[in-house]
């Protein structure tokens, strides 16, 4: 096993590291940027050094300082977390070359899998249902509107080495076309360095069901099940659940079985992630791997009972898997709501800032996964991330409950976050069915739906509006705010206005 690791990362998900290291008896060494000086995690590793600045390209995504810093501390491998240099083949390269053991799969496979269109080949070679679309790729919008003009409306337009939601573009007639296929090249060549686009056809309303891997090098490969991401605004998940209400058994069996064939036909070792889309008739269509640990990952150790980190670290040593595909049972239910320093009324825009009050939710059932704590100032550099907050219990109807009771015990000040929408829609009835899509936002909480309501327009329906209501008030009573300033103080006085206009306050919880 290694005697020390380099955790090539920040915030909650270096803490998460950093505690299965200390679990195993081996030693960590922190990275922090100048912005992130009052981290916790620099307290929880053994070491921690200094990325002086605060921009990701002078500091987490600095390759050559990183390398240098493990060689200062002679470390023996390097774990990085996910976001920044997780996928980057580059990255890992530069680690085998450097005696580095990159905890994660080999660069050839990140390469492979990172690209959007070589992905889909090895999923068509492994019998993975793909969603038809271009072989290739397109730089010439003339190609696009020939290919459209065959296949029909609506099209998604895709980054060919695109990821993390960014880069994509949906088409629902001809006239837009150009102006999306131009939008979607510059988004792609300033986020990937590559302008080439490819196409697919769009999947109206469907499920975003992901699949946990794990493989060693010995070639064994197993899964873990499925984890539900549906919720999400612009492709960015906001709430994850393992299981899936939408899968049968059966089901289970075969999209899992698929995703192993695929991470075997591509060589694949440590953890990794297959993303299906699911239609509304049960069809299931690959939409990429992710080749690293997956942000939502908490939830699928709560209901496997495996430590994903710990596994992967396992794997990098070149330890064998130590659990077959019939050891692994699903027991229970489990959610996570990404509590991110965000404002939900104002399009999820980012609320940066210091933490006034911080009281975090405990009790049965109740993890919590951050890096927060009461006077803690979040960096404007990075993500908005205050922390995951999981919940678990037996059924999927206690883990909602679990969940709403601890959505309520968490109080934040100081800045705004999605505490309020997370309320909202673990009381949607769409949600609490199961019968919801990646379209849920949009549906539901739409930037158009709160101005609606802020504007007084959208009178009528009730129930949903009332459930808004309670999300506002919560918002209102938690975070606190009552300040001096004026324009706040204006703000604050809409936000009341429009609680007692959607419903009596006998609707709303105390």
């Amino acid at each position: 096993m290694f005697k020390r690791i380099l955790v090539a990362n920040r915030g909650e998900i270096a803490m998460r590291i950093i505690r299965t290291c200390r679990e195993l008896g081996i030693e960590s060494v922190a990275l922090f940027s100048d912005a992130d000086a009052n981290a916790v995690h620099i307290v929880m590793a053994d070491f921690a050094e200094n990325l002086p600045g605060n921009s990701p390209a002078e500091t987490y995504l600095n390759i050559d300082l990183i390398i240098d810093i493990c060689k200062k501390y002679k470390v023996d491998a390097l774990h990085p977390g996910y976001g920044f240099l997780a996928e980057n083949a580059d990255f890992a390269q530069a680690c085998a070359d450097n005696g580095i053991v990159f905890i994660g799969p080999s660069p050839q496979a990140i390469r492979d899998l990172g690209n959007k269109l070589k992905a889909k080949e090895i999923a068509r070679a492994a019998g993975t249902p793909t969603v038809p679309g271009t072989e290739s790729a397109l730089t010439d919008v003339k190609d696009a509107e020939a290919f459209a003009k065959e296949a029909g409306f609506p099209l998604m337009l895709k980054a060919a080495a695109g990821g993390g939601g960014r880069g994509m573009r949906i088409v629902r007639n001809l006239e837009e076309l150009p102006k999306l296929f131009t939008s979607c090249q510059n988004e792609a060549r300033g986020a990937f360095g590559s302008d080439e686009i490819f196409i697919e056809r769009y999947i109206e309303k469907p499920k975003h069901i992901e699949f946990q891997i794990l493989a060693d090098e010995h070639g064994n490969c197993i899964h873990l099940g499925e984890r539900d991401c549906s919720i999400q605004r612009r492709h960015q998940k906001l709430i994850e659940e393992a299981p899936s209400p939408a899968l049968t058994p059966e089901l289970r069996e075969e999209m899992g079985a698929t995703a192993v064939a695929l991470a075997k036909a591509a060589g694949y070792s440590n953890a990794g992630t297959v993303e299906f889309l699911l239609d509304q008739e049960n069809r299931y269509y690959f939409m990429e791997m992710n080749t690293r640990l997956q942000v939502e990952h908490p939830v699928t150790e709560m209901v496997t009972f495996v430590d994903l980190v710990q596994a992967q670290l396992l794997i990098a040593a070149g330890n064998p898997l130590h659990i077959k595909q019939e050891d692994v049972q699903i027991r229970g239910w489990a959610f996570e709501a990404r509590i991110n320093a965000e404002d939900p009324l104002r399009g999820f825009v980012p609320d940066m800032g210091t933490l006034k009050r911080y009281l975090p939710p405990a009790g049965g059932g109740i993890r919590l996964d951050s890096g927060a704590y009461e006077g803690y100032t979040i960096p404007s550099h990075y993500d908005s991330m205050v922390g995951k907050l999981i919940a678990f219990a037996r059924t999927r109807e206690k883990a909602m409950a679990k969940m709403l009771r601890a959505l309520d015990e968490y109080v934040i000040t100081g800045v705004r976050t999605t505490i309020p929408f997370h309320s909202y829609v673990f009381k949607h009835p769409a949600f609490t069915s199961g019968n919801f899509h990646t379209g849920f936002i949009e549906e539901h909480f739409s930037d158009e739906k709160i101005s609606e309501l802020m504007s007084g327009s959208g009178e009528g329906e009730s129930n949903e509006h009332i459930g808004l209501a309670a999300a506002l008030q919560y918002y209102m009573e938690r975070t606190a705010l009552i300040t001096t300033n004026e324009q706040q103080d204006e703000e604050a006085s809409l936000r009341w206005k429009l609680i007692h206009r959607l419903g009596s306050t006998s609707y709303l919880p105390r």
